[in-house]
């Protein structure tokens, strides 16, 4: 299966348009969304309609700069998948996510962030390939060295060393745009704005 995860576009359609004919051309199977598809909620337009209008499947959460109310309203709009704190399964691949970040504007506690994701777990543990999908990077990380400003989850952390994802997709912190690394058994990945496509199996 072939990917094409990004975050943090904040609204930009020029770069949302970008993507979308990268995920045409590279004829992936699926898009993922790692949130602030906005910029503090505004700008909500042109942001999914470029991958739905090339008929991808898309799956987004939100970032911190949008609520859960309006990625909901995005989901329902472009008829694509909210995952948070929900899973998907794609030929016995499951997706499960929680957005938002431990930090302002739209916060969540790291217990909230734990619990989204143990929900949305449930879904996909049989799966042979498990893929956690999340705005805010894990605490004690590599991206957590690219920043002074946004902390790394403890919730995520906690995820990651309780339902063992063989996949962390992440955002957040801009400079760390591409930024891998393993945790425990976990491949972390940063996919950042500009995108990453990447092979599943």
């Amino acid at each position: 299966m072939r990917i094409l995860a990004a975050s943090d576009i904040h609204g930009d359609r020029q770069q949302a348009e970008r993507l979308a004919e990268q995920a045409e051309k590279e004829n992936v199977d699926l898009v993922v969304l790692c949130g602030d598809l906005t910029h503090f909620e505004e700008s909500t337009e042109g942001i999914i309609g470029p991958f739905v209008k090339r008929h991808k499947k898309v799956v987004i959460i939100p970032g911190n700069h949008e609520s859960v109310a309006t990625t909901d309203f995005l989901a329902e709009v472009y008829g694509v998948v909210n995952l948070h704190g929900y899973s998907i399964k794609y030929k016995d691949i499951g997706f499960f996510g929680c957005g938002g970040a431990n930090i302002p504007p739209f916060q969540l506690a790291e217990s909230d962030i734990f619990s989204l994701l143990e929900k949305g777990y449930q879904g996909v543990r049989a799966s042979r390939t498990k893929v956690l999908v999340s705005h805010v990077h894990p605490d004690g990380s590599t991206i957590d060295q690219f920043t002074k400003i946004f902390p790394g989850s403890k919730g995520l952390k906690k995820a990651i060393d309780t339902f063992k994802p063989d996949i962390v997709l992440c955002g957040h912190v801009h400079e760390a745009e591409g930024i891998e690394e393993i945790l425990g058994k976990t491949r972390v990945i940063n996919v950042g704005r500009g995108g990453k496509i990447i092979e599943l199996k």
